[in-house]
């Protein structure tokens, strides 16, 4: 939820100050509080992707030109003769320092909400996130929690398998090697999946409780209309013609999808051992992502040209001092929530990670 909000505050400027602030608030708390589990290390890869992304953005302005006319030309590539039904399209022609400047403050903003999204995988723990998911969702978490508990064991058995092959000499590269290393691969999964699914069926995975069918239906129809709300507020928020309808549409399909969710736990039948607490420092992290976001959208229709800031004329962009205010508040959970430099919780019993089979 916090990486959520931020998220929000991003698609709501343009403004490279205040994304570049945004991008290091997010920054700053996963070098305080990530852990060393496996997905700790993912946010370097999403830092690589924004930057890439960040420069294809620009190229493309570059070779395909852009609809921002400027006149303080960099350079002047050799222009290709398109015919006339790709009229509004070149390649090549004047490259303006104008239009890059736009396409680099739009290229920007899907940059950082690439460094929010890989801030959230690097912090959330997915074992911890499935064992909150509400009951109607009880098979599809079981299933993730299965396969994210046997992928470790299949990358170990692949890399002992080929250690020892290459102790007796044998190849372990290429086709041969990889036939040769999958089948004892497979059968050390097979193995552990029909152990696992012993043990399940004796703790009583899979029972369902009998519901009504007009209880299906209505769980049915108010988990899809709830989820077509959502998307279509979101997509009303992120727009400038759908502000007005965006948070009702959105706040209505978020109830809706809850209502059905809740009403689809009925049919499971389960005990839920150790549930995640909510405690306060959770309410002050979620509470610090919606903070920023809230406020950046009110200072986006209150001081829109701070936010968005014009390349025509060729200007600075402003340096808003309340929404960089607001920004800092992403910093909250560095300070609310202590350092947590553990690894991961063990997923041997898919029904609580923290359990041991």
């Amino acid at each position: 939820m916090w990486a959520l909000g931020l998220g929000t505050a991003a698609t709501r400027t343009t403004n490279p100050l205040l994304l570049g602030l945004l991008m290091a608030s997010a920054g700053y708390v996963v070098a305080t509080h990530r852990s060393t589990a496996p997905w700790a290390r993912s946010y370097a890869a999403f830092a690589k992707l924004a930057f890439a992304v960040l420069l294809v953005r620009i190229a493309f302005t570059v070779v395909l030109g852009s609809p921002i006319p400027g006149t303080h030309v960099l350079l002047t590539l050799p222009e290709v003769p398109l015919p006339h039904w790709a009229q509004g399209i070149r390649l090549g022609g004047e490259v303006t320092a104008e239009a890059l400047l736009f396409s680099a403050y739009n290229g920007l903003k899907l940059a950082a909400l690439l460094i929010c999204v890989g801030a959230a995988n690097a912090l959330a723990s997915p074992a911890r996130l499935l064992k909150s998911l509400p009951g109607a969702l009880y098979e599809a978490g079981v299933a993730v929690v299965v396969a994210l508990t046997f992928a470790p064991y299949l990358i170990a058995d692949v890399q002992r398998l080929r250690a020892a092959r290459r102790l007796r000499g044998r190849p372990d590269r290429g086709v041969r090697g990889l036939l040769q290393v999958g089948l004892p691969v497979l059968e050390g999964a097979l193995e552990r999946s029909v152990a696992l699914a012993a043990a399940m069926d004796a703790r009583g995975y899979g029972r369902t409780a009998d519901v009504g069918a007009s209880v299906r239906r209505t769980t049915t129809a108010l988990t899809l209309g709830g989820l077509l709300g959502v998307c279509a507020g979101t997509y009303g928020l992120l727009t400038a013609e759908g502000g007005t309808y965006g948070l009702p549409v959105l706040l209505g399909g978020v109830a809706a999808a809850l209502a059905g969710l809740r009403l689809g736990g009925r049919r499971s039948v389960r005990t839920r051992y150790r549930p995640a607490p909510w405690g306060l420092r959770a309410w002050l992290v979620a509470g610090s992502g919606a903070a920023v976001a809230a406020l950046l959208t009110l200072a986006s229709v209150r001081d829109a040209d701070a936010l968005h800031p014009g390349v025509l004329p060729l200007t600075a962009p402003a340096f808003p001092l309340w929404p960089a205010a607001s920004v800092l508040l992403a910093l909250l959970p560095a300070f609310a929530v202590p350092q947590d430099t553990e690894g991961p919780e063990n997923p041997a019993n898919p029904a609580n990670p923290e359990e041991p089979s």
